[in-house]
């Protein structure tokens, strides 16, 4: 065998994964036909967060006033400067993977991979030659692309998916965003917070659909303050693309409604990568447009596995991350346990953040258990209002009978570092009254989860 790992793929669960593989003592390699970190490092996770605080930062300067400081002249966006610091800062990301994988002697084979039977994986490099590699055990970690919908058919320039809403040329006058995800929610938060009149359409009920449905309320209050159009029942039926603007055909309960736009922005999902890779060959088990996969990422074919966005569970990075570490130290015959998917946290980098993690008050509902829900708003938090930041609150979920923490859901800035306290007390199976007996830091966004937990029990200091 020419390694102990080979891994298809370079994303966060494909570039984690071989790290610690190698940690382990194992010699491996990573296939990667594009730049090391994939999609969420290049084109994804790193270079939105970068635009988006470009568009935080603006907004503090139009906003200047309210923190007592005066600013002279006329504050625009640079909107080519922010796309260059975007992905001036990706570039980076990118170069810190190759800095890891010289430091941890993993082998980086450019090209495109595919399963070549057995313990065989066929590379063809960039010129179109071809070399066939083996390894004892193999990890698809393929990740996935832009969904396209057939009446919203992608041609880079008017239609666009997410990696052309991070290079466009100049900045839009007027953009459809389609689809409230997360995807769509941050790209429409972030133009409309530059200037671009954005409207943002969902065709299920509310925004961010997958939160509980009182964050979803509080966003869709924060866009409309915004200026942002949000048309949430609604589907796109039709694009035309054929004169200067783009005309939108949009389904709304009231009847259909045509807004003209520059550029439409489809952010309707994710489609995995799994054609032409060679699981038809090998003879790999998909369901659903996934990989069968066991609680260690095993699949139908022995030494063969799949983690990421190609397997069961959320399509987040730290999710690959999670579960590429699992399945390498299974293979190294370390003692793991299976990934707990329900204590996943969620982040939607809007602003005003969004972060959740377990249950939503209707979901636990629907348990049969009885519950205690407490809410802390941040327009009570000292914190927020020194900040300036008092959209949203912090609500958690309690299991009445035993004061199990069964969820967290929470809107406000920074909240996004803040879940990780939740997700750490849920690992631990702290109680209610141990997380309001904690001594939370005054004055901190976080104690708000100290007095949410208390509201549920009729303890709350500051309501």
């Amino acid at each position: 065998m020419d390694y102990d790992v080979i891994i298809i793929g370079s994303g966060p669960g494909g570039y984690v994964a071989a790290i610690r593989a190698s940690q382990l003592k194992m010699k491996v390699a990573v296939i990667e036909k594009a730049e090391l970190g994939g999609i969420c490092l290049n084109w994804g996770c790193i270079p939105t967060k970068s635009l988006l605080k470009s568009a935080q930062v603006f907004e503090y300067l139009t906003h200047a006033s309210d923190y007592g400081i005066s600013v002279t002249g006329e504050v625009k966006p640079d909107f080519g400067a922010m796309i260059a610091r975007s992905r001036s800062v990706a570039n980076g990301m990118s170069k810190g993977i190759q800095f890891l994988f010289k430091k941890n002697n993993i082998i980086h084979i450019k090209g495109y991979g595919r399963l070549a039977g057995g313990n065989s994986v066929e590379v063809e490099d960039p010129e179109g030659k071809k070399k066939t590699y083996s390894a004892k055990h193999i990890i698809l970690a393929t990740g996935a692309r832009s969904k396209e919908l057939p009446n919203i058919k992608q041609d880079g320039e008017k239609i666009i998916g997410y990696r052309e809403a991070m290079t466009l040329p100049e900045q839009p006058e007027s953009m459809v965003v389609v689809g409230s995800g997360a995807i769509g929610s941050e790209f429409a938060n972030f133009y409309q917070a530059i200037g671009t009149q954005v409207t943002l359409v969902e065709f299920l009920p509310r925004v961010v659909p997958n939160e509980d449905e009182e964050v979803s309320k509080q966003l869709e209050r924060s866009f409309r303050k915004l200026k942002m159009k949000v048309m949430t029942d609604s589907s796109v039926e039709s694009v035309d693309t054929s004169n200067e603007k783009c005309k939108v055909s949009i389904k709304t309960p009231k009847g259909t409604e045509i807004v003209e736009a520059d550029i439409v922005l489809s952010a309707v999902g994710v489609t995995t990568n799994l054609e032409d890779i060679g699981l038809e060959k090998a003879g790999i088990k998909t369901e659903k447009g996934k990989v069968v996969v066991d609680d260690f990422y095993r699949t139908s074919v022995p030494g063969v596995y799949a983690i990421g966005d190609i397997v069961h569970g959320p399509a987040l990075a730290h999710v690959a991350s999670a579960e590429g570490i699992i399945c390498v130290e299974k293979i190294a015959g370390r003692e793991v346990e299976p990934l707990d998917y329900n204590n996943i946290p969620g982040c939607t980098y809007t602003n005003p953040e969004i972060a959740s993690v377990g249950y939503t008050e209707a979901a636990a509902r629907e348990t049969g258990r009885e519950i205690k829900v407490g809410k802390f708003p941040f327009t009570a938090s000292g914190k927020a209002s020194a900040s300036g930041a008092k959209d949203g609150f912090i609500k958690l979920i309690f299991d009445a009978a035993y004061g199990e923490l069964l969820g967290a859901h929470m809107i406000g800035a920074n909240v996004t570092e803040m879940i990780a306290e939740v997700v750490v007390a849920r690992k631990l199976e702290t109680t209610a009254h141990e997380i309001i007996k904690a001594v939370h830091p005054h004055p901190t966004m976080s104690e708000a989860i100290m007095e949410a937990a208390a509201a549920a029990y009729g303890e709350v200091i500051h309501l």
